[in-house]
């Protein structure tokens, strides 16, 4: 793995507007403690009404960028994913980590339909807007997709619900929609949940996918590989990528939705992801930061 010089100014954005602040904290404390090891990293704290601090000390964006070379992402959810961030770095000059399509990934209405559209199962959605008759809408849906349903934001957060009975459907879904501005609902498959992650120029190839961590066969381990790096490359990223699936018994594996900045938290699955290669949480801190930089 190449080396980072010991001169380059390391920023790591953490915090931020999103209802994942707590998970971007404790992955850019992560960060941070990686990069103290060789160079001096730049803490860039966000609060959640959108205020930046460095070193404590609240400052304006520009004076803060004037001082790093480049930036690690480590804002999740709502600005550091939907482009709001990339926006800002690009406009600055900075080069950082994560993709500047992150929001089209954050979009799970349009991340499945890439799916669909190159051959990957996903569960049968629809889309719930604020603006609808709610009650109408709930009725369409609950007579057209199977059920259990799943009810989740389209676009920001991780919440979700699942509902078998349409008195449970339609007031969770009323609730999520007094927060966010439409809601996907989906056919929720029984089965265990897998993430894989994929990472451009990594361990030697241009496109290296990490095994699924868990006891698959075969052949669902290749359709888990497979429909990540096809993900990947079909939404046109450049950077880390987290798939979700489902992978059903009977019915095999579904793709969920996609993410494009790691959580580092101490329980999260590219910890073991890493460990089953022999690789370490430092190896991909330092590699995502070259790609950056490179760029």
């Amino acid at each position: 793995m190449e080396t980072l010089p010991q001169s380059l100014r390391i920023g790591v954005l953490r915090g931020g507007p999103s209802q994942e602040y707590e998970n971007s904290l404790a992955t850019g404390a992560q960060v941070l403690n990686i990069l103290s090891e060789t160079h001096r990293p730049v803490d860039i704290f966000i609060s959640r009404d959108g205020t930046w601090h460095v070193g404590g000390v609240r400052k304006s964006p520009d004076k803060i960028l004037k001082q790093v070379d480049v930036v690690f992402n480590a804002l999740h959810g709502q600005f550091g994913e939907d482009g709001g961030i990339q926006h800002i770095l690009n406009h600055h000059g900075i080069p950082y980590t994560s993709s500047y399509h992150s929001a089209l990934v954050l979009n799970k209405r349009l991340a499945k339909e890439k799916a669909k559209e190159n051959g990957i199962k996903t569960p049968v959605w629809m889309v719930v807007r604020f603006t609808d008759s709610i009650e109408n809408r709930a009725q369409e849906i609950w007579n057209s997709i199977p059920h259990p349903l799943v009810i989740k934001p389209t676009s920001f957060g991780e919440d979700f619900l699942v509902a078998d009975s349409f008195g449970d459907f339609y007031s969770n879904l009323d609730s999520l929609l007094t927060n966010y501005s439409s809601a996907l609902v989906e056919e929720y498959i029984p089965g265990q949940a897998v993430s894989c992650f994929v990472v451009p120029q990594f361990r030697g190839q241009s496109l290296y996918n990490f095994p699924p961590v868990g006891n698959w066969s075969k052949d669902e381990k290749i359709t888990i590989e497979n429909s990540a790096r096809k993900m990947h490359s079909v939404l046109g990223l450049n950077h880390f990528s987290e798939s979700q699936f489902v992978v059903s018994p009977k019915r095999g594996v579904y793709f969920l939705e996609i993410r494009t900045t790691p959580k580092l938290h101490e329980k999260s699955e590219i910890r073991l992801a890493l460990e089953d290669v022999g690789s370490s949480l430092k190896d991909l801190v330092h590699h995502l930061i070259h790609l950056a930089w490179r760029k």
